[in-house]
């Protein structure tokens, strides 16, 4: 056993206890830098002992440096995540008579009391709790925080690539500043494409202030680690592949039915994950295994906590057996030992497919896999340009979302419902400098002012009439939270809650009685509570239909990932394991689609009705981003996707010529939809230019439009 300098007692636990003969390369990297105090980023993939990495050199620290009260914070994206680790982390801390609890929207009030009563030395909570600890008249937040000392962000990533990323980061500038010293901040993460730059993004007000690394296992040898920091430049990025491509195989079946009949089929006696990319999905293929008698459980963000405990439970245990979700088990909440993973079509990114491939061969004697089973070309398309970019090395960089006004507005509002008063000029210090929450937030804050959601008064700031009436309900929860749930009703079976489904199925016209589809059941709604939003329902068989509405405007189908679609029809195949169904289905593909992708630019393609398109192969967002730019030449309103665009009928090449001449100096960004503004929380407290610029600028790609202006231009009349 290695590791010499960790706790002796820390040691012989693990030695004696797990009955480890050596700590993983990882680990043993983590932990000379984590005991200086440094900032660090540890990459791994699912199972690869991070937790472990970023807990034993914190928990020496605790003992040597004799921290006391609540002196690590251990945040995690998902409830049910915190809830897996929390025994990990209880019998770790107890080895050295230290303590470890949970707080999250679950946890009842009697064991929040305990909490305060008795700070645990580690605590697993959500950024949401955190604020909800701040904002709360109930917690003595400056008592409570006061001995904080590090902080571990568990899938930083996840909170990274979205708005939960800078919710997060201000909380902890406010905690730190509570504190009242500097916060050690550990990052835990799958393989991403620009490590660095997390661990950047990671650090906030620290970043060039505070030495940081980004400690990753090296197959062959031990783990590297890369030293950021004042004058420390950032070294180029390789991310490795991690799994033979062998490992992998591309299946075009060509429906939902036929994809329950191969999962039936194959692999009997195993355990399998099948990860669908909607809930809809996951309920229609739930229902077909059942009635193939396939022992089936589900899991999705609309079903009851409870439905989804009992089936992870379940299936932890079970052998034989499927378990389908859609992203909710793509983290590392721990369903016991996989055999299979199935993907049906293809994840939103490399980075979503690396965490799903990492749920497999958690075995020694198991290698981790993934089957696509493609339900059709689009699907069979997708798969294979992201299976291409995967093995050649290529993963997503995470990127904060830019210009986060909304959120700017909400950390105002909590911080006056945090300290009760700021002062006008003091309020930019509890944010020591981070980005968006300095002097450029100043609009924002005179807008609050002139629409009552904050008063002025004496040079304090404090809570106004307006933020009361719009988030006052249950003592500011709506304020906790970035993210906005959609309105749906809970399907109840007598008192047993099953989940939600969306509005939309109960309101539809439909011939004879009404029926959902929920937890792979059909139901029979006998009863619509409509103040209270409840239906009932009882057991029917079959019949039901699934149906969530989703609220997520935001782009789909990046530039890079769409380029691999068009290198794809363009004649390279992804080095996996394809079938002949796959095989034959995309050399189909290549020639449908022979007069729509060309080597050496892009196509603008007449039909034979004389509508055009120009397809760009550009991705959604630098579609949207060319869209705008090109307005007198394109056709107005049209639905933006990340292959083409519909032309004017009459734009020839000469009008094309003056459309474009100069237009990657004159990049705009893209209209906004109405409905996305009002689906982005906190918009109600921006001035609407502010709101729909936001949006905009997150809407864009004018890197990649750039690129695809510059690239040759060929007219091709009369598509066959």
């Amino acid at each position: 056993m290695s590791g010499g300098d960790l706790d002796p007692v820390l040691i012989h636990h693990l030695a004696n206890t797990l009955g480890w003969r050596s700590l993983r390369p990882l680990q043993e990297a983590a932990v000379t830098p984590l005991l200086c105090g440094d900032d660090a980023v540890l990459l791994a993939p699912t199972a690869g002992g991070k937790t472990e990495a970023a807990a034993f050199p914190l928990l020496t620290r605790m003992g040597g440096g004799r921290w006391s009260g609540t002196s690590v914070l251990y945040i995690c994206p998902l409830r049910a995540l915190l809830n897996n680790l929390l025994p990990r982390l209880e019998n770790y801390t107890s080895w050295l008579g230290r303590t470890a609890a949970l707080w999250h929207g679950d946890t009842t009030s009697g064991a929040r009391k305990r909490i305060l009563a008795a700070r645990p030395d580690v605590l697993l909570t959500t950024p949401e709790s955190l604020e909800a600890m701040l904002v709360s008249a109930n917690v003595d937040h400056t008592s409570f925080f006061s001995g904080l000392r590090a902080v571990v962000v568990d899938e930083v990533h996840a909170f990274a690539g979205d708005d939960r990323g800078w919710h997060l980061l201000a909380v902890l500038e406010r905690l730190q500043r509570v504190a009242g010293r500097p916060v050690q901040r550990v990052g835990l993460s799958a393989t991403v494409g620009n490590p660095e730059t997390l661990l950047t993004w990671l650090q906030g007000s620290g970043a060039g202030n505070r030495p940081g690394q980004v400690i990753a296992p090296d197959p062959g040898g031990p783990a590297a680690t890369t030293t950021t920091g004042a004058g420390a430049p950032p070294p180029a990025t390789r991310v490795p592949t991690a799994v033979p491509p062998g490992n992998v195989q591309l299946d075009h079946v060509g429906s939902l039915d036929n994809a329950a009949t191969v999962i039936a089929a194959l692999h009997r006696g195993e355990k399998r994950l099948v990860f669908c990319e909607s809930r809809r999905y996951v309920e229609e293929l739930g229902e077909k295994l059942r009635a193939k008698g396939v022992t089936t459980f589900l899991s999705h963000a609309s079903l009851s906590l409870d439905e989804r405990r009992r089936a992870e439970a379940a299936f932890a245990d079970a052998r034989d057996c499927v378990i389908i979700s859609t992203s909710t088990l793509e983290l590392g909440i721990d369903v016991g030992d996989l055999d299979r993973v199935i993907q049906i079509d293809a994840p939103v990114s490399v980075a979503s497919f690396l965490q799903r491939l990492g749920r497999s061969g958690r075995r020694e004697e198991a290698p981790r896999n993934c089957l696509f089973l493609a339900l059709d070309e689009d699907g069979l398309l997708s798969a294979a340009g992201l299976l291409l970019a995967w093995a050649q090395g290529w993963v997503e960089p995470v990127v904060a979302p830019p210009e986060p006004r909304h959120i700017v507005a909400q950390q105002l509002l909590a911080l006056c419902l945090q300290e009760k008063r700021v002062g006008e000029h003091l309020w930019q210090e509890w944010w020591n400098g981070l980005g968006p929450f300095g002097t450029s937030a100043e609009p924002i804050v005179r807008h609050l002012v002139d629409q009552g959601y904050l008063e002025r008064d004496s040079g304090m700031l404090f809570i106004g009439p307006e933020a009361e009436r719009r988030f006052g309900h249950r003592h500011f929860m709506n304020l906790t939270a970035v993210f906005t749930a959609p309105p749906q009703f809970t399907v109840l079976q007598g008192r047993a809650e099953i989940g939600r489904t969306d509005p939309s199925l109960l309101t539809q016209r439909v011939d004879g009685p009404r029926r959902l589809l929920l937890g792979g059941r059909s139901w029979q709604i006998t009863y619509i509570d409509w103040r209270r939003r409840r239906c009932f329902v009882e057991p029917v068989d079959g019949g039901g239909k699934a149906k969530w509405n989703s609220t997520r405007f935001g782009p789909v189908g990046s530039h890079k990932l769409t380029r691999a679609e068009r290198r794809v029809l363009l004649g390279e195949d992804p080095p996996v394991r394809m079938t002949r169904r796959a095989a034959g289905a995309l050399h189909r593909a290549r020639e449908e689609y022979v007069e729509r992708v060309h080597p050496g630019g892009t196509l603008i393609v007449q039909d034979k009705r004389g509508r055009l398109r120009w397809w760009t192969w550009a991705g959604h967002r630098a579609n949207a981003t060319l869209a705008a730019t090109l307005d007198p030449v394109v056709v107005p309103g049209q639905h933006i996707n990340e292959r083409w665009i519909r032309l004017r009928e009459d734009v020839t090449a000469r009008i094309w010529s003056d459309a474009t001449r100069d237009a990657t100096d004159r990049l705009c960004l893209p209209d906004v939809d109405e409905r996305a503004v009002r689906g982005m929380k906190f918009a109600e407290a921006l001035p609407l230019r502010l709101a729909e610029a936001t949006l905009s600028a997150r809407l864009a790609d004018t890197e990649s439009a750039a690129a695809v202006l510059a690239e040759p231009v060929r007219f091709v009349r009369g598509e066959r």
